[in-house]
């Protein structure tokens, strides 16, 4: 009697944990909770998740480098070359992060052009535990960064008065399912709207030329919202 009850607690217990597993994947994975984008001027967060890295860039400077002898450069990040300094910040979308992503400026949409990994896609798992464990710097040995499938969308804004474009990077995981845009080519998009998704644990980068009157607000190891939280003033 007792072995069978233990059977029947431990089939009762893989029931549970599947249904949770069931729910996560396919309603709370899709969850898209409406945000307001603050009044303040300011460029904001295209992604939830947690700030990794946060660097002025100058031509041919390495944004990081993920461990040594391999640096990430604007060209690995961009798959384009750059010839201005830029302001690159990285956002980690854990899976349990709203994974729906957001204007960071209002304006037009220049191009979207998805990117093949170089290989196969790595998993995030090195950066999503030195976040769990708040061990800097939250890229080492991260080599998705370089080599994972992404789909890199320009935006042209305008900030305090003068025009700004922008790139959006959306880095896929090992169990990508699809990074989706919404949006075409030529058209225009308010501050804070939902532009497209990542399907399971990925990245974000912004990269927006440097200007002499940017206040960068964010740190690596802090929470930022998709729509709502200034990264740049």
């Amino acid at each position: 009697m007792g072995a069978r009850k233990l059977i029947f607690t431990g089939l009762a217990i893989l029931l549970l944990l599947g249904a949770a597993a069931a729910y996560w994947r396919y309603v709370w994975f899709f969850r898209d909770p409406p945000r307001t984008p603050p009044i303040e001027a300011g460029i904001l967060s295209p992604a939830d998740g947690t700030i990794v890295y946060v660097r002025k860039v100058d031509a041919g400077e390495d944004v990081v480098t993920i461990k040594q002898g391999v640096p990430a450069t604007l060209k690995d990040i961009l798959r384009e070359d750059l010839d201005l300094p830029k302001l690159v910040i990285g956002i980690f979308m854990s899976p349990f992060d709203v994974h729906y992503n957001r204007a960071p400026l209002g304006g037009k949409i220049g191009f979207i052009r998805h990117y093949p990994a170089r290989g196969e896609n790595l998993d995030m798992g090195s950066m999503h535990l030195r976040i769990l464990m708040k061990r800097e710097p939250y890229y080492e040995n991260s080599m998705h960064i370089i080599q994972n499938e992404r789909t890199v969308t320009y935006l042209q804004g305008e900030y305090l008065g003068s025009p700004l474009g922008m790139y959006v990077v959306q880095i896929g995981s090992r169990n990508v399912h699809g990074i989706e845009s919404y949006f075409r080519p030529g058209d225009r998009i308010e501050r804070g709207t939902t532009f497209g998704m990542i399907r399971i644990g990925s990245q974000v980068d912004l990269i927006v030329p440097w200007r002499e009157d940017l206040r960068v607000q964010v740190q690596p190891g802090e929470r930022v919202l998709a729509g709502e939280t200034i990264l740049v003033r």
